[in-house]
């Protein structure tokens, strides 16, 4: 009785779409891959600007005072505006909207076997509320003042204060857009956990949902139980700002501290909820293209659940400097370091599987071991921080920015080209050119290590990290410091200029890209038993789940893999 509903509705869902205008299909559409879509272009646009900011920060660094080409001359408030928005935009505007968003958006469905989210129409204003929260950051810039300058952990009193950050309705603007977006995501977040969690294919247990939609659900889960306090922290420091309220200003019983505590409650798990949907990624691409069974899958999942719980517990390592007593301090190195074990231990897992695979290097697979080697110096390199003895002299200086773009660059970046460059013939039925593909893979990752290295050495040696003009600090413009930081600003002209070859062969490929056939990597889960591209609904007739999602090379069997839902 359940699937005659489930297929009448499927049948509707299927008609209505039907004949709709070019409005209402593609910019009002309740359809999880147009929504998906609008997340990840949209996601991919504030990319763009993103890494044009930073390029024109860098630019100031490498050759300060000078005129920067294509955007002119760079004063402090400037120069705090474009840093402060780099790190909001590729956090909360790129990272967030594509690998949840638009990833989650795009794969529960077609991974789980239903023909859309639970919640469709919930689904469409997730995505509305975060398009109003972009276009309100954006707006933010254009303010009198400009945009808001006090750092994107809007610390107080430099966020809660307009004599202090200068730019009263930008720093405004930029908590309420903030707010907005968290709004977004846990609309959204809903849809994730209730479609994973009641409109599995049938035959689908839990033990046979492919690792991503696993992490996927994950993260929501630690986003919705972490962005509470920090959703509560925004109104407060909104009410500080415009109604002169003093949650966080000392001088009228407040404690600017306390925003410390309710930022990185939900800052330290938000590396989580954006780093488990890119590790979900990593798993499908490196079994599909080393033909291997995922090595301990279930001992993933239960680590990714233990790393979920631990991540609530580490958040005051970013606070060591702050003044906080001394002995919780030690509580909270000790968690720290826990917490990368289970973390390294996935990675070793992953590494087990690649171990005695038929291993092919298509582009994918190339993005997939790229994540692999750069997260690893990444999270090394956390170990040092975590640890309070090491950290309060690496604290804010650019040791902590390389270990930061360690850790986060291979998942926003590195994990994304995974993801897209794999699931690309599913979305829009034709294949990428491999050739630039590879090119696209070398021009991005080499550079990348000659942009952040460079770092860690000004770091060690003291640099920090919220200086404009290097010139003002005898003792920091040496030579041979300004020399490593021209190597990081060239390094990243060259990386962002090979960033044209992905878009050139993005937008080709889509149009006049080979034909890719409904399973041209020959993988197991479900969502290359549909169509490339799947039309609305997903299947003419949704598919039923016969097996788990990574039975490739099974003895006995002629072909190297065993989809979902063909019969033994």
């Amino acid at each position: 009785m359940a699937s005659h509903a489930i297929e009448a509705a499927h049948g509707a869902g299927h008609a209505a779409h039907h004949g709709e205008s070019f409005f209402r299909k593609y910019l009002w559409s309740t359809d999880h891959k147009t929504i998906a879509f609008q997340y990840m272009f949209t996601g991919m646009a504030m990319a763009l600007l993103g890494a044009f900011f930073a390029y024109v920060f860098r630019m100031q660094l490498a050759f300060p005072g000078n005129a920067v080409p294509f955007f002119g001359h760079v004063s402090p408030g400037k120069y705090n505006a474009l840093v402060t928005n780099h790190g909001s935009i590729m956090i909360f505007w790129v990272a967030m909207p594509v690998l949840i968003a638009g990833f989650g958006n795009y794969l529960i469905p077609l991974m789980c076997g239903c023909d859309d989210m639970v919640f469709p129409r919930i689904n469409r204003l997730s995505y509305q509320v975060f398009l109003l929260s972009a276009l309100v950051l954006l707006a933010s810039l254009f303010m009198p003042d400009g945009g808001f300058g006090g750092a994107w952990t809007a610390y107080p009193p430099l966020s809660a204060s307009a004599k202090y950050n200068l730019t009263p309705q930008g720093a405004s603007m930029w908590v309420i857009a903030v707010a907005l977006e968290f709004v977004a995501f846990l609309l959204g977040g809903i849809n994730f956990i209730v479609t994973a969690m009641n409109a599995r294919a049938p035959g689908m247990k839990a033990f046979d949902v492919p690792l991503v939609v696993w992490m996927i659900v994950v993260a929501t889960l630690l986003f919705m139980a972490s962005v509470g306090p920090l959703i509560a922290g925004a109104v407060m420091l909104l009410f500080d700002q415009l109604l002169g309220t003093g949650f966080f200003n000392p001088t009228r019983g407040g404690d600017p501290i306390l925003w410390q505590h309710l930022f990185w409650f939900f800052g330290h798990p938000e590396v989580y909820v954006v780093l488990l949907p890119a590790m979900g990624i990593v798993a499908e691409v490196i079994t599909v293209f080393s033909r291997k069974k995922m090595f301990a899958y279930k001992t993933v999942i239960y680590t990714v659940i233990a790393t979920g719980i631990l991540s609530f517990f580490v958040w005051a390592h970013h606070q060591f400097v702050a003044g906080i007593d001394p002995r919780m301090a030690n509580v909270f190195t000790v968690t720290t370091v826990l917490i990368s074990i289970p973390i390294a231990e996935m990675c070793f897992l992953y590494i087990a599987t690649l171990y005695g695979g038929s291993i092919r290097f298509a582009t994918p697979m190339l993005w997939a071991l790229g994540f692999l080697a750069e997260f690893l110096i990444g999270g090394a390199t956390g170990i040092y921080l975590g640890a309070s003895g090491a950290d309060i002299f690496f604290h804010d200086t650019y040791f902590v920015i390389a270990h930061f773009h360690y850790t986060f660059f291979p998942i926003a970046i590195i994990a994304v080209f995974a993801g897209i460059t794999f699931w690309f013939p599913k979305m829009f039925g034709r294949m990428m050119n491999e050739t630039l593909g590879k090119i696209h893979f070398w021009g991005t990752i080499i550079p990348f290590n000659f942009i952040f290295i460079p770092m860690f050495m000004v770091g060690l040696n003291g640099e920090h990290r919220r200086i404009y003009d290097y010139t003002h600090f005898p003792e920091l413009a040496t030579p041979a410091m300004q020399a490593l930081r021209t190597t990081s600003t060239i390094a990243l002209v060259v990386m962002l200029l090979f960033q044209f070859i992905f878009i050139y062969n993005f937008l080709v490929s889509m149009r006049r890209g080979r034909k890719a056939g409904a399973n041209p990597w020959k993988s197991n889960t479900l969502e290359w038993s549909a169509e490339s591209p799947p039309p609305h609904g997903n299947w003419a007739e949704l598919p039923v789940c016969h097996r788990g999602p990574y039975e490739y090379s099974v003895p006995g069997r002629e072909k190297d893999y065993w989809p979902q839902h063909e019969k033994a």
